[in-house]
């Protein structure tokens, strides 16, 4: 029902296909330890079917998996990249670089007198790759991929109070991963600004860290003379939630930015949590202003259960 409501609302809007689609979405891809997600997927997990015959109906050429688990030899991409190509999609184009998600930092963060914690970590994580990132595509590369992933946060904001001796020689601003992916669109490379921050909530190192994040690819947007599409989760609702609103109204807002606030069946939310903080806009593809596009949607998924998070997408005209 979900699904059908949603599609709806978007041929209503007379939002039709393009040759090239970009998209995001939080698959719900992430599992409790290592190797259990390439085990849910090669044996048809319901929810990975789900995530799989939701990708289909979207047709995106380009299409960035936040909360997909890593593993080094990319063996879950690649068996999810199977799982679509029987559905008629082929992505020759698959990345994942390694993560700051579950990477040992050796330092107590949270401040709790014990070590190698998920909280511990240069990102959240139980495990390393825990909830990471990855990017398939149509789409070839236009150039070199730039990985910021490992620029330490202290390089390019203040860090929280509180955090033990050492920690600004260590501790990284991504807690993903930030990359910069050029690919060849027919109107000439664009740069996928690629990011999945980590939520504002549940303490002040929390919001700090996500407000630096997102502010990595603000400076970033004035230093490039390239088109660009902002790709992934900053986590950060301009209006609601937890976390600096201001922030990511200021970067919706800026003129560098086109924000087409694309709208399914709960309006602009792209992520709802029915018991708090509710339905919330938390995902984007915000392409630059320069940029010719014919129109954006969101596609939510039929299994309600399988994630909080709807698939988001531009199209970009000829």
């Amino acid at each position: 029902m979900r699904l059908a409501l949603s599609l709806a609302v978007i041929t209503a809007a007379g939002l039709a296909p393009a040759d090239t689609r970009i998209a995001t979405w939080d698959a719900g891809l992430s599992r409790n330890g290592p190797g259990l997600l390439l085990r849910d997927i090669l044996r048809a997990d319901a929810g990975v079917v789900a995530a799989a015959d939701l990708i289909a109906t979207a047709q995106p050429d380009v299409l960035l998996l936040t909360g997909f688990d890593y593993d080094a030899d990319g063996a879950a991409l690649g068996a999810f990249a199977a799982l679509l190509r029987a559905r008629g999609l082929d992505y020759p184009l698959r990345l994942a670089l390694p993560t700051n998600a579950g990477l040992p930092t050796g330092l107590d963060l949270n401040g709790n007198g014990r070590l190698g914690e998920a909280a511990d970590a240069q990102g959240w994580g139980r495990f390393y790759g825990e909830g990471a990132m990855a990017l398939l595509s149509r789409l070839p590369l236009a150039g070199n991929v730039q990985d910021y992933t490992p620029l330490l946060w202290a390089d390019v904001a203040p860090l929280p109070d509180g955090l033990p001796a050492g920690a600004a020689d260590v501790l990284r601003l991504s807690s993903n991963g930030h990359w910069v992916v050029p690919v060849e669109t027919t109107r000439g490379p664009v740069d996928l600004l690629v990011f999945a921050a980590t939520t504002p909530a549940f303490s002040t190192f929390n919001a700090q860290r996500n407000a630096a994040e997102l502010a990595l690819w603000g400076r970033y947007l004035n230093d490039t003379p390239r088109d660009f599409i902002v790709l992934g989760k900053p986590n950060l609702d301009p209006d609601a939630g937890a976390g600096d609103h201001a922030a990511m109204a200021a970067f919706l807002a800026d003129p560098l930015v086109h924000d087409l606030r694309p709208a399914g069946d709960k309006g602009t939310a792209t992520a709802d949590w029915p018991d708090g903080p509710g339905a919330l806009r938390v995902d984007y593809v915000l392409p630059s202003a320069a940029l010719a596009v014919q129109g954006a949607g969101i596609l939510w998924p039929a299994e309600a259960a399988l994630t909080a998070h709807a698939l988001v997408y531009i199209d970009l005209a000829e």
